[in-house]
């Protein structure tokens, strides 16, 4: 099983990937700078060099990291637009360091311009930036639908998926509590509801999943996380997605409301029920 959780990238890639193994995990995920700002912090080759003789001595790989909450390559303002093509832009060519993972990002918010407008804008970002030569792939992350998120629905995604020239080099990644949240019954009916993503999306595009239980009802659009077990999806759901033929082999990144010792007994138990 690969499974891991969010960590700070703030002491560099050795420290995350000292800090995954020392709770038992086997991936991570990081923000590629300050979720809410700009800002990235310089590279350090030898650190980078050192994380990698590392991950390879340690068993860690495919690491996802997570693009800034401020990208929004759907907005309506022109400046938004280009600030989130410029960091992805920035962010894909620092991940070349670590080459062959993947880059998570949410599609955006239309802010009030529609659903359409907003998918085109992504797109056209999209094929701005990627280039035959790079090695990360990008996933679309799914939504739980608060306000004018783009990426609720499956078709939004496969609509963006399919105006992407270079469509080889993206991917998805599902999050349980955004699925749930948006309306997508995992917990009674995963089964339907991944039939509903292989005919709209694909399977294949699938490369990642963010395992998380959610505070709310099923459909409630408002995207709160909570511990394995300790919310609507339940224990016994978690159990299931992580077991599914069409899932099991994935990498399971925890963004549960834990602090290391939490997401350690999260790993632990989940592994407990991978069978």
């Amino acid at each position: 099983m690969t499974i891991g959780c969010h960590l700070s990238s703030s002491k560099g890639y050795l420290s995350m990937g000292k800090t995954a193994a020392k709770i038992k995990a086997n991936t991570f995920q990081f923000f590629t700078r300050n979720p809410r700002g700009a800002k990235a912090k310089a590279l350090d080759p030898k650190d980078i060099q050192a994380y990698l003789e590392y991950a390879r001595d340690h068993g860690i790989e495919r690491i996802l990291a997570h693009a800034p909450y401020t990208l929004n390559g759907a907005s309506l303002d022109p400046k938004v637009r280009e600030f989130a093509k410029n960091t992805m832009t920035d962010d894909l060519n620092r991940l070349e360091h670590t080459p062959g993972n993947c880059y998570n990002f949410h599609p955006g918010s239309h802010v009030g311009q529609g659903a359409e407008a907003g998918i085109s804008h992504i797109s056209s970002m999209l094929n701005g930036i990627l280039k035959p030569e790079l090695s990360t792939t990008v996933l679309l992350e799914t939504m739980a639908g608060k306000g004018s998120e783009i990426g609720r629905e499956f078709e939004e995604l496969r609509e963006i998926l399919d105006r992407v020239e270079l469509s080889d080099h993206m991917g998805v990644c599902l999050d349980t509590c955004h699925v749930w949240d948006g309306g997508y019954d995992i917990r009674d009916h995963l089964d339907e509801v991944l039939g509903r993503f292989d005919r709209i999306v694909g399977l294949s595009r699938l490369k990642a999943i963010h395992l998380n239980d959610s505070m709310n009802p099923l459909g409630a659009r408002k995207d709160r996380h909570a511990k394995i077990g300790q919310g609507h999806i339940g224990l016994e759901a978690m159990a299931r997605i992580i077991n599914h033929p069409a899932l099991r082999n994935l990498p399971f990144y925890l963004e549960t409301p834990n602090e290391l010792d939490g997401y350690a007994e999260e790993i632990r138990v989940l592994r407990e029920h991978y069978r």
